[in-house]
């Protein structure tokens, strides 16, 4: 499928294009009112002109949003049959792609994604007295707007903010400002290059702990390259990992049912009934549709089915502002069950035959193997050329003996498709 597991990302060449004209097309074959965003990749300006040139040769009225993070485009799609989203997300910048949503700011299911790919081909194009039209929309003030009623602030708190240069940087800064933050921006411009790698892991944060501890703020907020994540900094500058901010929300929401992923800690486990999905955001979301009331992933994705069923780290952004304008999110965490939990990637050349080999149905689900005390999964990325690999011990040297027993099956797996492609 050309769809992984958060939409279609490629590497930006000639295939993407005449592929972005098609999606445009097929995603709006019935389908008369559709939102389209981009994010702030040098490439997103002449992808989302491709993907509106196709919408429009089917005869649609595209309603445009410009720069605008995920959240936003997913939140404006409520008064629209679908919205399309141009980004690649948290991937570096020579790559991009596609996110199709529905009204309530789900990703299209997998079901609806197969129906587009057996319609690429044969895309229906309206006569030269039918083609669409296009009427701009201003998505980031119905976004604040919605989001400055849900969440407040008790008191007044400062917060470091890192947009990566994304398209956060055009809603998040004013919009904490507004909520009564005091907003320590970095790198909240446009400019189409990421000063940072994306992707908000700890490692590519090196300065933010430093600039919470000098400023005396209350918390940081990392953004992604389209906002749908969002990461974040304690008081004392200590990066939160995503299971904790899960918990974190949860807690403080009081959520009691909370929808996860495969590769989520344990220790969620011990604060809410859990239900876990395969690794991406519309696996979350189509659980969330039936069965639970908060949703998250642990590499920053958080969803909040009161406000959309998109991943929203704008919402997220603000919400962590306004825990900590009432907590101390550091005693918080402090106070939380923590057990090792440990992550590799690996490049691979075929990941598919390589988790095939390890008895993956389907790859990017990947193969979980649990014990009493621990567990690993091996699962092939949606949207590079690795193999992931986590791991977690209710000790570090469990956790550390569950990882090299997975580090072990993803060897003897590349030696055995190794031998079936020399067959």
């Amino acid at each position: 499928m050309l769809f992984g597991s958060s939409g279609i990302r490629q590497e930006f060449g000639p295939g993407l294009i005449d592929l972005a004209l098609r999606i445009g097309a097929a995603a709006a074959d019935g389908t008369p009112g559709i939102v389209v965003g981009r994010d702030t990749r040098t490439t997103s300006e002449l992808l989302e002109h491709c993907v509106i040139a196709g919408m429009l040769s089917a005869g649609a009225t595209v309603f445009t949003c410009g720069i605008a993070p995920t959240p936003t485009v997913a939140y404006a799609t409520r008064d629209a049959d679908a919205g399309c989203m141009i980004t690649a997300s948290h991937n570096p910048e020579p790559y991009n792609g596609v996110k199709l949503l529905n009204p309530d700011g789900s990703s299209f299911t997998r079901r609806q994604q197969a129906a587009i790919e057996e319609t690429l081909e044969g895309s229906h194009w309206e006569g030269w007295d039918k083609q669409g039209h296009v009427s701009p929309v201003d998505a980031l003030a119905m976004h604040r707007d919605a989001i400055l009623g849900e969440v407040s602030l008790s008191r007044p708190v400062t917060v470091v903010l890192d947009c990566g240069n994304g398209a956060g940087s055009v809603i998040t800064p004013d919009l904490l400002g507004e909520a009564g933050a005091t907003v320590i921006g970095l790198n909240c411009n446009v400019s189409g290059r990421f000063a940072r790698p994306s992707e908000p892991l700890e490692a590519n944060l090196p300065y933010i702990g430093e600039i919470v501890r000098k400023r005396g703020a209350g918390c940081a907020v990392i953004h992604d390259g389209d906002a749908d994540r969002m990461m974040a900094f304690d008081e004392r500058g200590r990066y939160i990992d995503g299971d904790h901010l899960l918990m974190l929300f949860a807690k403080y929401l009081d959520r009691k049912h909370v929808v996860t992923t495969v590769d989520a800690s344990m220790a969620i486990e011990e604060v809410a009934e859990v239900r876990r999905t395969p690794v991406g955001d519309t696996f979350v979301s189509e659980e969330l549709l039936s069965w639970g009331d908060f949703g998250g992933e642990a590499s920053g994705s958080w969803i909040f089915p009161g406000h959309s069923y998109c991943p929203d780290g704008i919402y997220a952004a603000a919400l962590l502002c306004e825990i900590a304008s009432e907590w101390s999110i550091a005693e918080e965490l402090d106070r939380m069950p923590r057990y090792t939990l440990l992550r590799e990637s690996y490049r691979v050349a075929s990941p598919r035959e390589i988790m095939a080999a390890i008895g993956a149905d389907e790859p990017t689900h990947g193969v979980r193997f649990d014990d009493d005390d621990g567990w690993y999964l091996i699962r092939a990325s949606g949207t590079e050329p690795k193999v992931r690999i986590t791991a977690e011990g209710k000790t570090p040297e469990k956790a550390k003996e569950m990882l090299d027993a997975g580090h072990t099956a993803l060897e003897r797996a590349k030696r055995v498709s190794g031998e079936r492609r020399s067959e």
